[in-house]
């Protein structure tokens, strides 16, 4: 991520890994990485989880839910789950830094409200299915409305499901501010992990399916692919020299922003976007292509927003 600065809550020493978790083994799996993101990174681990009794109770009517029986039990299961992800935390980083914090309030909005000064918001990919599955039922709109970094952890179903520790930072560029937000968090990733970055630049949103690979061979003539070179290119400098020893491999599309960004994500070990794009004929919509990785990549995939 982006260099400490005190003038950004995102960036203070105080700032937290914050980790939904909700009892699936998805949260689990994503409390793991986010135990190891805190840990590499000097900063306490904050596991939440939120009960969501208001929307409990409307499920129920208004009146079971008021009944002791029925809120010793949502307080019980949630006190199980936060004791879980606390052990799973500490056995997986002993002497990490780690608190936690359980509520009433939905999964969504205690998530949303904890991003505001979070080093990163962590979440899983799914949730379980039932009364309490809030993680995964609120993945959109924590990706669209969460503050400063979230990370969905998503794991590979062709190499067992398991999290790529290895491989490039992958970073989605359409030239929107948001987006060089995004550059910015991929070169220092890039740099935490000692790796290279691949940096991919889609000149329109359209999706041609089967036929994109066609589609960029017949229509990306040799003017056009200069032409998006030298802006990639004028886009990457700066921050080139900033961070010299990361290795940059620059990779020009038409189309299908979304599709090419979730076929690197299957050897790539973390991909980056920002939360929206300029959208339209000439910007890669980043907006529903994070919302398409959240849900189909192959690695964790970092999803950038702004503080305001």
């Amino acid at each position: 991520m982006t260099e400490q600065r005190y003038d950004d809550p995102h960036r203070l020493p105080s700032a937290r890994v914050v980790a939904g978790v909700d009892g699936s083994e998805g949260s689990m799996t994503a409390l793991r990485w986010a135990a190891d993101l805190a840990a590499k990174r000097g900063r306490e681990l904050q596991i939440v989880h939120g009960m969501d009794l208001v929307g409990m109770g409307g499920a129920l009517g208004g009146y079971e839910v008021v009944v002791p029986s029925v809120v010793d039990s949502v307080h019980a299961h949630g006190k199980a789950v936060v004791a879980r992800a606390e052990r799973l935390a500490r056995e997986t980083e002993p002497g990490l830094r780690v608190s936690t914090l359980l509520t009433t309030d939905s999964a969504k909005q205690l998530l949303i409200d904890h991003s505001a000064e979070a080093y990163a918001t962590v979440v899983g990919a799914t949730g379980s299915v039932g009364t309490f599955a809030h993680l995964g039922s609120t993945l959109l709109a924590l990706t669209a409305h969460a503050r400063g970094t979230l990370v969905v952890v998503r794991t590979d179903p062709e190499a067992d499901y398991t999290i790529h520790s290895s491989g490039p930072v992958v970073v989605g560029i359409d030239g929107s501010p948001i987006s060089e937000m995004a550059i910015a968090t991929a070169f220092a990733e890039a740099a935490e992990r000692c790796t290279d970055l691949v940096a991919v630049h889609v000149w329109s949103d359209w999706d041609f399916g089967q036929f994109a690979g066609q589609i960029d061979r017949r229509l990306l003539d040799a003017e056009l692919e200069q032409t998006e070179q030298a802006i990639l290119a004028e886009r990457l400098a700066g921050w080139q020299e900033k961070y010299p020893d990361v290795r940059v491999i620059r990779k020009i599309y038409l189309a299908a922003p979304a599709a090419r960004l979730q076929a690197w994500s299957k050897s790539a070990q973390l991909v980056v976007v920002g939360s929206r794009g300029r959208g339209g004929f000439v910007g890669m919509l980043l907006g529903s292509t994070a919302n398409s990785l959240v849900q189909h990549a192959s690695c964790p995939v970092m999803v950038v927003h702004p503080a305001q």
